[in-house]
């Protein structure tokens, strides 16, 4: 249930009976003593009347209709208002996501990778963070339309093409691939000539040779297997269907060259066609473009992405569409969304968003690589993860089957590499951290994989099936209280991650309910007492661990019974 969106409602009723203008501003509050929630908007909207605050709160106080949610609203301070829901609401409060008011088409474009290449950890942040937030979209009702935008097109392939048509190499490894390319971009450095031809390969590929594109599409399905056996390891919900690579809008690249002449927004410069708009300069003051194609008839990433503005707007439908990139693209993308504004390629009620996420550092603040310097593949990164928490659980319960013990370990492994990731910031660097993100302590995956299992050891210990408790159980003791109002708040988490696109509130959410109820646990034993008492535990019990099981699956994480 979303306790903030029924509690805005409810107070901006009142705001408009009593001719007042301003937003509720309501949202959880920041100590136990200010009650459950806290309306922080009075003050403002005194202000814009030119009322006495205090005089205006308890106006509010009078006409706010809040009967059977709240047993007591008091005014504090210059007109902040203090909200105690009812033991009854509070209860109810517990059950199933609730779908967003207006359901939207949301298109997510993530993770992105180049093929004919290895995934590497450069690919993590946007794969996982872009795989967190469709979750969430998807759970609170939204349609969503996933978008792999993978590099499958440009000069990369010309390379390869050329120099596998003057080597006379092949294989269908991806590992050769890589070799292959290597040699090609050495070559293609080193020979102007050599530069030459791969550039015309790719000319010859947009314009459907079909010897090259049939090569092509064996690079393609090489690297996209690769990918996939990636995706599926880090329990990540992209599909062959998802796909949606650059390749795929050539034959609309000319038209968008031949939209944006007659919008009269087409300069050549050098040969090229560029872009240039007023808001858009260097740092002396000089226009800054948006090269649209090449002196030699190319296009550009920019070209294809303009189509793709089209493609999900006209034929995806799109009210919304998110791009989660590297933050060192965001004025790139600004350009973009400012072009397909500019020509009418974009309706005007549909959002087109950045966002950006910072960098994997090492413990030398510099990009995250191996111990040679080369960069981290995403398959080894994986393995190392898993490896070190396999030991850690044979460390912590020797009696476990080898079996279990590397099942679990894979489980703890996986979800302490994401789960390092989506706690933080997305916008911010992170040094990665293998001690940190497999303890035990902390605000870490393995932390809340705990608590979850200490639940279930509960109803082992007991002999009970959660699934024969009530749904709902009136606290009656203040941790009993405490924990029921963060229950409670898991809608309103999963609405702000939705809206802005940060998983680690919903991190941040987690590791305070884990935290919470091991403060409840501590304060209110659960088996062994008076029936009515260890009932309504055991009910607040389930709910902990049901929110703490959809939280880690909304973040790609799973949970063990036990370790």
């Amino acid at each position: 249930m979303h306790l903030k969106r029924i509690l805005t409602e409810r107070i901006e009723k009142a705001f408009a009976e009593l001719g007042l203008e301003g937003s509720a501003l309501v949202q959880a509050a920041s100590r136990p003593e200010y009650g459950d929630y806290q309306a922080n908007g009075v003050m403002a909207a005194a202000k814009k009347s030119g009322r006495n605050p205090r005089e205006v709160a308890a106006d509010v106080v009078e006409a706010v209709d809040l009967d059977g949610i709240a047993h007591d609203l008091e005014i504090a301070g210059p007109g902040f208002l203090n909200i105690t829901l009812t033991p009854e609401f509070l209860a109810s409060t517990a059950g199933a996501v609730t779908p967003a008011e207006q359901a939207q088409t949301v298109v997510v474009d993530y993770s992105a990778p180049n093929l004919a290449k290895e995934m590497h950890v450069g690919h993590l942040r946007s794969t996982i963070i872009g795989d967190a937030i469709v979750r969430v979209l998807e759970a609170l009702g939204h349609t969503v339309i996933r978008q792999n935008h993978v590099g499958d097109w440009g000069t990369q392939f010309g390379m390869l093409l050329c120099y596998l048509a003057e080597t006379g190499e092949d294989s269908t490894e991806l590992a050769d691939l890589e070799n292959f390319y290597r040699a090609a971009k050495t070559k293609f450095d080193e020979d102007p000539q050599f530069q030459d031809r791969a550039r015309q390969a790719v000319v010859g590929l947009q314009s459907g040779d079909p010897d090259a594109g049939a090569q092509w599409q064996k690079f393609i399905d090489i690297s996209m297997s690769h990918c996939q056996s990636i995706y599926d390891r880090l329990g990540v919900t992209l599909k062959a269907e998802h796909i949606q690579g650059e390749s795929s809008y050539n034959e609309a690249l000319p038209g968008i060259i031949d939209a944006l002449a007659e919008k009269g927004l087409l300069t050549e410069s050098d040969g090229a066609q560029c872009v240039f708009l007023d808001e858009f300069k260097t740092r002396k003051g000089d226009p800054l473009p948006v090269i649209v194609q090449k002196s030699d008839g190319g296009y550009l990433y920019a070209t294809t992405d303009l189509a793709a503005v089209i493609y999900r707007t006209e034929s995806l439908n799109a009210d919304r569409a998110l791009y989660f990139t590297d933050a060192r693209q965001a004025l790139y993308f600004r350009q973009i969304f400012a072009v397909a504004n500019a020509a009418g390629f974009n309706r005007t009620d549909a959002h087109f968003e950045h966002m950006p996420f910072g960098a994997m550092l090492g413990d030398d603040g510099k990009p995250f690589k191996t111990r040679e310097g080369g960069v981290v593949k995403l398959a080894d990164l994986l393995d190392e993860a898993v490896e070190r928490a396999t030991a850690l659980v044979r460390e912590k319960n020797p009696d476990l089957p080898a079996d279990e013990a590397q099942s679990i370990g894979e489980v703890i492994g996986i979800g302490a590499i994401k789960y390092a990731d989506l706690s933080k910031n997305r916008t911010s660097d992170y040094v990665f951290d293998w001690e940190q993100m497999i303890s035990f302590d902390g605000n870490t995956a393995p932390y809340l994989q705990y608590a979850y299992t200490r639940i279930q050891s509960i109803f082992r210990r007991g002999s009970i099936d959660p699934s024969t408790l009530p749904e709902e159980a009136i606290a009656a003791e203040d941790p009993e209280r405490k924990l029921a109002v963060l229950i409670g708040g898991f809608d309103d988490v999963l609405e702000q991650v939705a809206a802005e696109g940060y998983p680690h509130f919903l991190c941040g959410y987690l590791y305070d309910l884990a935290t919470r109820f091991m403060q409840f646990y501590e304060a209110c034993p659960v088996l062994g007492e008076d029936e009515d008492v260890q009932t309504r535990r055991l009910v607040l019990s389930n709910q902990t661990a049901g929110r703490l099981r959809n939280g880690l699956d909304l973040l790609g994480i799973g949970v063990v019974e036990r370790m």
